[in-house]
């Protein structure tokens, strides 16, 4: 029996407009066959909620009480600072192995994308592949570690048609 990789909670039904069951399927299935990581031996767990339930998993967690576009609590710490983490290990004879959660704020992201001029679907579909890369033990801390990082997300975009947020487009 297949599962569905991303099991989505909406809390702010905004979400349901853009499907996002649909892009997050599609943009964590994407992170993951990028770095050839079977998505069928995997589960994520999606909370698309909004700018007030986000600013308090912000405080509750990171000691932020301020919105913020999305966050990531990975199921075990797989990061190795510099370098690539270690990959999870699928187990086909066993159930899907959870990566962890994600929360994403629908005001935040729609302000951002406005601000930015990006398509909405598009920004949201970057920040569920950060919050995958996050998942799997990539991070921003550092400047060598962010270089790793932000060129991945631009790699996984691409495959998915859409331009890496990193680089300046020319106009």
């Amino acid at each position: 029996m297949e599962t569905d990789l991303v099991g989505v909670n909406i809390e702010d039904d905004r979400w349901q407009a853009l499907d996002i069951e649909a892009l997050a399927q599609r943009a964590c299935g994407a992170t993951l066959q990028h770095l050839g990581i079977d998505p069928q031996y995997f589960e994520i767990s999606l909370l698309a909620c909004d700018d007030t339930r986000i600013a308090d998993l912000n405080a509750e967690f990171r000691g932020k009480p301020a919105p913020t576009n999305v966050l990531s609590w990975p199921a075990q710490d797989r990061a190795r600072p510099g370098e690539h983490p270690l990959p999870p290990k699928s187990d086909p004879s066993g159930m899907p192995e959870e990566l962890g959660d994600i929360a994403i704020s629908y005001d935040t992201c729609a302000r951002e994308a406005v601000e930015s001029g990006k398509d909405i679907n598009d920004h949201v579909t970057h920040l569920l592949v950060h919050g995958v890369l996050h998942l799997l033990g990539y991070d921003h801390i550092s400047d060598q570690d962010a270089a790793i990082m932000e060129r991945l997300e631009g790699e996984v975009l691409g495959k998915l048609g859409i331009s890496d947020p990193y680089r300046v487009q020319d106009t």
